[in-house]
């Protein structure tokens, strides 16, 4: 029987601004609506809440629902919540359940396959998540445990569906030229950094190098672009800078890479902070984007909107050149990077569609 006392228990009215609504009949809906709220609590997770028997019956999912059939995620049953709570958006306090930013990630109906106490069944038609998930308690060694996990049943109209690649290279420039027509072309800013590849799924970052060692325990701060991202899939090309004085710095960079221990590399974080400069998109959203012109995945790239403190898309300059290069060396950096506006990515390939010309010492990525 649904029932509100435990989240009531949990919860101080007078210092939340969660809905606490006072004990009552609970309201009578039509068992088919629901939410899905990112939450940023102590660890970022989403919270699915299907309306239910006058509550909102929850589980807190922390890498998100899984993107395609086959994975299986952790999905922790929380208490019932009241259905005022569909409608919640905002900060809980530090120090309350539950404290962290809350906002609406998703919401739509839901239709009911199967409802136990061991397995729900549900298909989801949200404005963002469309399809077949199923909710089923975990089997420990005396029957049922109190974990829950979910999985994906299909994935309704997106049987293009690709996988998030594992062992894709980054792209490398030929060091030339200006080329000698600038249209077609676009211009950026070569940056004297480690060169990465981040892989984005459920809120966290993996990052690789060219050579495919992984080195995300290098740099911590950069997981908080996962969050940012939150449930959206991708893998992103980019450069690791450590700034100084407004410029990139190898000698700052150096005392970052190779750094494997957790503790130090956190120290370092604070000290010697790096920022991910995004250049390229190479897979978003169960789709590859490899054999999309330059310029398309550059709209993608800029639709992310990434302009946090520690990583950003840096811009790219369509045509004139000479006014980039001028421009880059007036910042005392090393080179432009001319690539070809309808080039495919060309992963581990060194292309001439992209050429790096050097202006000033580093001589570019």
């Amino acid at each position: 029987m649904a029932d509100l006392s435990e989240y009531r228990r949990k919860r101080d009215p007078g210092r939340t601004p969660e809905p606490v609504p006072d004990p009552a009949v609970l309201p009578h809906g039509d068992d088919d609506t629901f939410v899905i709220q990112e939450h940023h609590a102590s660890s970022l997770h989403w919270d699915v809440r299907l309306e239910r028997g006058g509550v909102l019956v929850s589980w807190a999912v922390p890498k998100g629902l899984p993107p395609e059939p086959g994975t299986i995620r952790l999905a922790v049953r929380t208490e019932d919540h009241p259905v005022e709570y569909a409608e919640f958006s905002g900060v809980i306090p530090k120090g309350e359940y539950g404290g962290g930013e809350m906002f609406l990630w998703d919401r739509g109906r839901y239709e009911t396959v199967k409802w136990s106490d061991r397995e729900v069944d549900v298909v989801l038609h949200g404005d963002r998540v469309e399809g077949e998930f199923v909710f089923f308690r975990r089997e420990g060694s005396g029957g049922a445990s109190k974990d829950w996990m979910v999985r994906r049943r299909h994935v309704a109209a997106r049987s293009d569906w690709e996988s998030l690649p594992e062992d894709l290279r980054p792209m490398l420039p030929t060091a030339g030229s200006l080329p000698a027509d600038d249209a077609g072309w676009s211009y950026e800013f070569a940056w004297d950094g480690a060169r990465v590849l981040a892989r984005v799924e459920g809120g966290r970052v993996t990052l690789s190098t060219g050579s495919g060692e992984d080195v995300t325990a290098a740099y911590p701060e950069l997981q908080g672009l996962g969050a940012r991202l939150g449930m959206t899939q991708a893998v992103l090309d980019g450069v690791v800078v450590a700034f100084d004085g407004g410029r990139p710095s190898a000698e700052a960079l150096r005392r970052r890479v190779g750094v494997d221990s957790t503790a130090r590399a956190r120290k370092l974080a604070k000290a010697t902070p790096v920022t991910l400069l995004v250049v390229d998109v190479l897979h978003l959203e169960g789709r590859s984007t490899l054999g999309l012109a330059h310029s398309d995945r550059r709209v993608l790239l800029e639709e992310l909107e990434l302009a946090g403190r520690h990583w950003l898309t840096p811009p790219s300059f369509p045509g004139d050149g000479a006014a980039v290069v001028e421009a880059g060396r007036e910042q005392g950096l090393s080179g432009v990077v001319a690539k070809r506006s309808d080039s495919p990515y060309s992963p581990g390939a060194r292309s001439a569609d992209w050429v790096v010309v050097a202006i000033g010492p580093g001589g570019g990525r």
